[in-house]
């Protein structure tokens, strides 16, 4: 009887105890992540595997920390980099992104059609490739209206393809002799989000991470007349839906990041104080990664089905591979 009756329990206890070390792992490893011997893969890694292992009771907490600090990072590597380079690199890189967003636009919608992905989660799959991921992602959601089974898909699918490009992208720069500059070009033009291309362009160096950061926020920039044009086509195809999301998310941290770089460039005094800002913000990004990993889940994980996944993949693969021959062809520079 004693037996039988403890069997309820058991489930309980272990669900506790589940519950007990989320509630520990997951701000012990952020705090763990601040310390400068851990890199950004590693916190993205330990993130994830806490998340998938005991799960992160700190869920929604960590979600509203994470949009906080990579902003905070962002604006803060801004005071390392000079405004003019900045502006020579945005500028150089206006056609490339303009030809680049197009194409991946075209592909992302020709691999959903023929992979008969839906058209929602095609969409904004083909969005987050052809700009920063999971932020443009969030930013057409109250413009397009889509089903939240499609955005689920999309963000896994994007997340997935983030955590992979962290670890593959300096490999496969180092094996193919990208220099700094090449590689910051490569990961800006070709990785998702901007944690992961400022993640992995760390890893190669200050040059790459200057280069990386510049191209990435430039082109994130395109997320607001993206944005625009999308509800202006579907009012006028007449799909527009009147069921309120909330606002979108305007990438409103680039003009912290400009502002930084303007304050360090016409005030030199301010650049040894630039330079620390700058290294807190790196050790900010690693954390913001492991709360990245952490805000993952085994549910987000099953929502990712094999045809999306598969049309993330193949529009990923062909970007980053059409964007790698044209840097080593000189035909982007």
């Amino acid at each position: 009887m004693s037996a039988t009756s403890s069997r309820p329990d058991a489930p309980r206890s272990l669900r506790d105890t589940t519950l007990a070390l989320g509630r520990l792992l997951v701000p012990l490893g952020a705090l763990l992540s601040l310390w400068p011997g851990v890199s950004t893969a590693v916190a993205l890694v330990a993130g994830m595997l806490v998340a998938l292992s005991v799960g992160n009771p700190h869920a929604a907490l960590t979600r509203r920390a994470t949009h906080l600090l990579l902003s905070l990072s962002v604006v803060g590597l801004g005071a390392g980099m000079d405004l003019r380079v900045v502006a020579e690199e945005g500028a150089r890189g206006f056609l490339y992104t303009v030809v680049g967003i197009t194409a991946c636009l075209a592909l992302g919608a020709l691999l959903a059609r023929w992979l008969r992905v839906s058209r929602g989660a095609g969409l904004l799959i083909s969005i987050g490739t052809a700009i920063c991921g999971g932020s443009a992602i969030a930013a057409v959601v109250p413009v397009l209206r889509p089903r939240e089974e499609d955005v689920s898909i999309a963000l896994g699918t994007v997340f997935l393809l983030n955590a992979v490009a962290l670890f593959v992208f300096p490999v496969v720069g180092h094996a193919v002799g990208l220099d700094a500059r090449q590689f910051g070009l490569w990961s800006a033009l070709a990785i998702h989000d901007t944690s992961s291309v400022v993640g992995a362009a760390m890893r190669y160096g200050p040059q790459a991470l200057e280069v990386a950061t510049t191209v990435k926020l430039a082109r994130a920039l395109w997320i607001v007349p993206l944005t625009v044009s999308l509800g202006f086509w579907l009012r006028r195809t007449g799909q527009a839906s009147t069921q309120g999301q909330g606002p979108a998310r305007r990438p409103w941290f680039i003009l912290g990041f400009l502002a930084m770089a303007a304050l360090v460039t016409w005030v030199p005094s301010l650049r040894p104080a630039g330079q620390m800002v700058t290294h807190v913000s790196q050790r900010v990004l690693v954390l913001t990664l492991f709360l990245i990993g952490a805000g993952f889940s085994r549910q987000a994980l099953r929502s990712v089905g094999l045809k999306p996944l598969a049309q993330g993949i193949t529009l990923w693969l062909c970007m980053a591979s059409l964007s790698l021959g044209a840097i080593l062809l000189h035909v982007i520079s």
